[in-house]
């Protein structure tokens, strides 16, 4: 069986959002770390460039990918500069480390 792994990288203020929606979809897990960068958006008026933003990482199966994204988007999206992005890639492998053996799709 084939995984995605879709990282997403939002708003602080909008992960409650994107959370309750994935919850609501019947994401089984997400991980969510605070990160900093800049990109379209840098706010030139402080010492550093960087803005605060959470990385949310969701490991899936290919057929749940576009609803995922699309949930994902429809939450995080403010119509702003700095909203953040999405990227969608293909995992080779996704081994669970307490059993040590390949994650099964079906076991949730």
């Amino acid at each position: 069986m084939q995984f995605r792994k879709i990282t997403a990288i939002v708003r602080q203020e909008r992960l409650a959002d994107v959370e309750h929606r994935l919850v609501e979809l019947g994401v089984p897990g997400i991980t969510v770390a605070p990160v900093h960068g800049f990109g379209e958006y840098a706010n030139y008026f402080r010492g550093d460039l960087l803005v605060p933003h959470v990385r949310i990482e969701i490991f899936t199966t290919p057929d749940r990918v576009e609803s995922i994204a699309s949930v994902i988007l429809d939450a995080a999206s403010t119509g702003c500069e700095g909203d953040g992005l999405l990227a969608v890639l293909p995992v080779e492998q996704l081994i669970r480390v307490r059993t040590k053996g390949a994650v099964d799709p079906d076991a949730g």
